[in-house]
């Protein structure tokens, strides 16, 4: 925030903005339901990332699934980042959680970025399917799942529900799905171009992950 506000011309230093953050109780506080449930029947992949150090792009991607709680019930969402670089890749929203939807997400990331390396998801039945790891298999994209009860192993994108959340969905008070993916949609675009990141050197997601890479 204190880098958002100087680049907009307003000299405002850390503290003043951990202070006015403060007074009006900024703070991220949510439940979520169970959103990973495994089938015995699948085959489970070995965890890949332990020790490794992911140091470019479409090294490591990341998924996972998050609920946003509506009027009535909640909607499901969807995303895949680049774990080097915070780019979200692709995003959708469902009122179920198929492996159909899963895939049809990670299929539209290939499209648009190539393919990574590393694949990383939980031990959910979407990423454990046959649709989703046959896709996988097809790309020649090692597949990497997090151990039981080791939510820690996607911490990144854990760390991008709570800011899509606390930055927007918990702001707008969506009443509708149509309201709901046109929220999300703006404010992913925000997100990958305009939204500074300490980690990138206060760089946006964007500006790393499209930056010409050094042979």
């Amino acid at each position: 925030m204190t880098v958002w506000f100087e680049r907009h011309g307003f000299e405002v230093n850390e503290k003043r903005v951990r202070r006015l953050m403060k007074l009006v109780n900024w703070q991220t506080i949510y439940r979520e339901p169970r959103t990973t449930i495994a089938v015995k029947e699948y085959k489970k992949y070995p965890y890949l990332l332990k020790g490794l150090e992911i140091t470019q792009r479409n090294q490591v991607w990341a998924t996972d699934i998050t609920y946003i709680l509506m009027d009535k019930g909640f909607i499901y969402l969807c995303a895949i980042i680049d774990l080097h670089l915070r780019y979200v890749l692709s995003w959708d929203i469902s009122n179920t959680m198929t492996a159909e939807w899963c895939t049809g997400v990670l299929q539209e990331a290939i499209d648009k970025h190539g393919k990574p390396e590393i694949f990383n998801t939980d031990q959910g039945s979407q990423y454990t399917s046959l649709v989703h790891t046959t896709l996988l298999i097809n790309n020649d994209i090692k597949i990497s799942m997090d151990g039981k009860g080791r939510a820690i192993d996607n911490i990144f994108i854990e760390r991008l529900w709570r800011t899509v959340k606390y930055e927007n969905v918990y702001l707008q008070a969506y009443v509708s799905t149509l309201e709901l993916y046109n929220g999300l949609k703006k404010y992913f675009i925000f997100y990958n171009n305009e939204r500074f990141h300490q980690s990138l050197d206060y760089k946006t997601p964007s500006e790393m992950y499209h930056k010409k890479q050094v042979a």
